[in-house]
């Protein structure tokens, strides 16, 4: 009898290529979003590994890859500059995992059903903007002033503003190319050409190994360009295990007791959720053998990860529809490659972390700003203009509100809160507008042309409430003397009390003053609106 090989050892073939590939793609990311964050760079080591072999375990998707997330880099900087110390955040981070289980627990995987696409979208731009915000100083080459404070191209917060673009009068020629060439080399893998023939080779890793073998060339040539220690990824080398362990950070928890710190775990939860949940659902639809997701499962797996990465000193974690992607196209068929690929990560760490310090700042900073360009690009907003007024507003309000919070301090009791308030705000303009919408669907008002004697037909809708009480009022009172009225309820479930008793006092008092003829159509008991103190619904 032959023995089949299970699920997870019987695609080694494809699955072990497949997690070099997303290990490649992970790598130069897991670094970025770390000096994205303003957290350590070993702390966005730590959540890839978790990313790929925790939560690669716990997870229902076979194809889906998690990790530090550039999605949620401008709250967490926000946060931990906030909050004021990187164990205190840590807290948050672990909350956010225990809500993620809890959310997962309870059936809330279709929670991303419930936020509007346009503030998703609004939600998204604006993370876009504030990353290249907050990567221009990185890219210049002036991102600490002469205190060695973080420096920013816009002051967070800051009431400096002689400060404003201060990072482009210093630019550090050196840090300031190597990261133009970076650029230029990613937009160039891009293109087809070269795309078809090196799909396997991520772009961001050819422009991180081109600048360090650049920086390289600067030194052995005592050039002026050469890049300074501090403007290269600073990662803590072990000489032993015991010294290895530790560089992991543990969570000061008096942070529970922190305000600051569980609002931000609650908006960790939520804006990971969702990110990862859009993630889930975009990676099932590109998966060739079309597996469906358990949301509810994935919540849980997610929380688990972020929970063990705040004990240890990781950052948030979500799936990433970047890394995901690099896994389905390489051809992967199980999560061995996620697992494998967290596995590779790790291994780096503990083998070449003197390597990975050879790496500029600016090369990293390159790659967030194109990542933060593919969110927040000009066509995302001709896209929601040309979806209609009632996506483009809420997505407006949504990018205007965190922008001007998180980007400009416009709102200093919501400073470092702009995501959640953004959020809010985009909901509440989302509502209105459908509530805006359904005053207007109310009925439907048919007429050829507006003169006396007219024949003017009003039909109304399925469900017709108080909220709609102040468009049909308006439409009744100016309806022209002399016309035929026909109301008809033939295809209405229910009429609010208000609205009927409306339609009662324009039969009995309008329409004998304007000498209109008015007909009720499909009102069942004719005695509805005879007695509407006892009737309120046409059923």
């Amino acid at each position: 009898m032959v023995r089949r090989p299970s699920n997870l050892t019987g695609n080694l073939s494809s699955d072990i290529p497949s997690a070099i590939v997303v290990f490649l793609v992970a790598l130069p990311l897991c670094l970025g979003i770390s000096l994205a964050s303003g957290a350590p760079f070993f702390s966005g080591l730590i959540s890839g590994i978790i990313g790929g072999v925790v939560v690669g375990i716990f997870s229902g998707s076979k194809l889906s890859v998690s990790g530090p997330a550039a999605g949620l880099a401008a709250l967490v900087l926000a946060a931990i500059t906030n909050i004021g110390a990187f164990n205190l955040f840590l807290c948050a981070v672990l909350i956010a995992g225990i809500l993620q289980m809890i959310m997962g627990f309870a059936r809330m995987g279709g929670i991303a059903n419930y936020f509007p696409s346009s503030v998703i979208k609004g939600m998204l731009t604006s993370i876009g903007i504030l990353i290249i915000a907050k990567q221009i100083p990185h890219a210049a080459g002036y991102d600490k002033d002469e205190k060695g404070n973080l420096t920013e191209l816009i002051p967070f917060g800051n009431e400096d503003w002689h400060e404003l673009l201060q990072p482009l009068q210093h630019i550090d020629i050196g840090v300031f190319m190597i990261c133009m060439i970076s650029i230029v080399i990613m937009l160039v893998w891009e293109k087809p050409f070269i795309k078809r023939r090196m799909k396997f080779v991520p772009g961001a890793l050819v422009a991180v190994i081109v600048s360090i073998l650049l920086n390289e060339l600067f030194k052995a040539t005592d050039s002026a360009l050469t890049i300074s220690t501090e403007h290269l990824v600073q990662i803590k080398s072990a000489n032993s295990a015991a010294e290895f362990f530790t560089f992991f950070v543990t969570p000061d928890f008096s942070g529970f007791l922190n305000s600051k710190v569980i609002i931000t775990g609650f908006m960790i939860a939520i804006i990971a959720s969702l990110e990862t949940l859009l993630s889930i659902e975009a990676v099932d639809n590109i998966d060739p053998d079309r597996n469906v997701t358990n949301t509810n499962k994935e919540l849980v797996a997610q929380g688990i990860g972020n929970t063990i990465s705040g004990l240890i000193g990781g950052l948030p974690i979500t799936s990433v529809i970047v890394r995901s992607s690099a896994n389905v196209q390489a051809g992967a068929k199980s999560k061995v490659s996620t697992i494998v690929h967290g596995m590779l990560l790790l291994v780096t760490v503990i083998a070449i972390p003197k390597l990975l310090n050879l790496i500029p700042l600016s090369a990293l900073a390159a790659i967030l700003l194109l990542t933060g360009y593919k969110l927040c690009k000009i066509s995302v907003f001709k896209q929601m203009y040309n979806n209609g007024k009632y996506q483009f507003v809420p997505f407006m309000v949504t990018v205007s509100v965190i922008i001007g919070i998180d980007l400009f301090g416009l709102y200093k009791p919501f400073k470092g809160e702009g995501l959640l308030i953004g959020v809010i705000a985009g909901i509440l303009a989302a509502s209105f507008a459908i509530l805006h919408g359904n005053l207007k669907n109310s009925y439907f008002f048919h007429k050829a042309t507006y003169r006396n004697g007219d024949l003017i037909q009003i039909r109304l809708a399925e469900e017709v409430s108080f909220l709609n009480k102040a468009a049909l009022r308006e439409t009744l009172d100016h309806i022209p003397e002399n016309s035929k009225v026909i109301i008809d309820a033939s295809n209405t479930k229910y009429i609010d009390f208000d609205v009927l008793e409306l339609i009662k006092e324009f039969r009995d008092i309008k329409v004998p003053l304007k000498n209109i003829e008015c007909n009720l159509e499909g009102f069942h008991d004719k005695y509805q609106i005879e007695n509407l103190s006892r009737v309120q619904s046409i059923h």
